[in-house]
């Protein structure tokens, strides 16, 4: 479905009412996490033809954790979101029958959309939560191809909103101005208060995303999906990074046995030359 009325306006930094009205949350679509990579013969890539692809399983808890929050009557409405080919709306689809209550495709393809990258993404969804006046946007906290790790905090970063990243539990306070989150960092766990409007993203240990049934996936047919362009949003996905080259890993060897410790050591020292 085309919406030609979509455009997109500046988003108060502060509205003015606090409660959660509406949510979007990110569905980025990657190759499978069962699949076996194998680079291009170019090695500027993956292969991607012919390859199984899902939901980010990052998104996907993100998307679970936005449909908790609306049934706990924490947020009124969810907005699943994916940048990317005309593929990317089964993405939709698959958070749509999750219980996500709408979509919008930013349509990207060819080659713009193999170079798009991190801070494309987050300028798109910028205005993607500005026209749609959302005041909580929950993301993966990285996808499993280019395990970037950055499209939540340049988001955060471009719309001037706190941000709440490797959020392990949420909780929202009584009156929807403030969310505790637990985080995980190097030394252990961080606790944050982070007012609305915020930006929040998924570890794996937020909750466990919960499988579509078949009514559900149905219902997610008829559900509305708004498909919009870069150009629509005025937004320039130029990249800003050249890929070299992609390499396959080195080739791990195998293991072997010693004797004795002296033996040990002895590898430790000559051939690992980590003593």
């Amino acid at each position: 479905i085309v919406n030609d009325t979509f455009t997109a306006q500046q988003h108060p930094k502060h509205p003015t009412n606090m409660s959660i009205s509406r949510a979007i949350v990110g569905c980025k679509r990657v190759i499978d996490y069962a699949v076996k990579i194998r680079v291009r013969p170019d090695k500027l890539g993956v292969v991607t033809d012919g390859v199984k692809h899902s939901m980010n399983p990052f998104d996907e808890i993100a998307v679970e954790e936005a449909i908790k929050l609306k049934e706990a009557g924490k947020v009124q409405e969810i907005v699943a979101v994916s940048c990317g080919p005309k593929e990317c709306g089964e993405t939709i689809k698959t958070a749509l029958a999750m219980g996500a209550d709408r979509g919008v495709h930013v349509l990207v393809e060819g080659p713009a959309y193999e170079g798009l990258q991190p801070l494309a993404v987050a300028k798109l969804f910028k205005e993607v939560v500005a026209a749609q006046e959302a005041n909580l946007v929950l993301l993966g906290k990285q996808a499993i191809d280019d395990d970037g790790n950055q499209t939540a905090q340049m988001l955060a970063g471009l719309l001037d909103w706190p941000q709440g990243t490797f959020t392990s539990e949420l909780e929202l306070d009584a009156d929807g101005k403030k969310f505790k989150v637990l985080r995980e960092v190097d030394g252990g766990l961080e606790t944050l208060n982070v007012t609305v409007p915020c930006v929040i993203s998924a570890d794996l240990r937020l909750n466990t995303p919960r499988y579509a049934t078949l009514p559900n996936i149905m219902k997610a047919k008829k559900k509305k999906v708004d498909v919009i362009t870069p150009e629509d949003l005025k937004v320039d996905i130029t990249p800003r990074l050249e890929i070299l080259s992609v390499e396959d890993p080195p080739v791990r060897q195998g293991g072997s046995f010693v004797e004795n410790v002296d033996q040990l050591l002895d590898k430790l020292k000559n051939e690992a030359k980590v003593l």
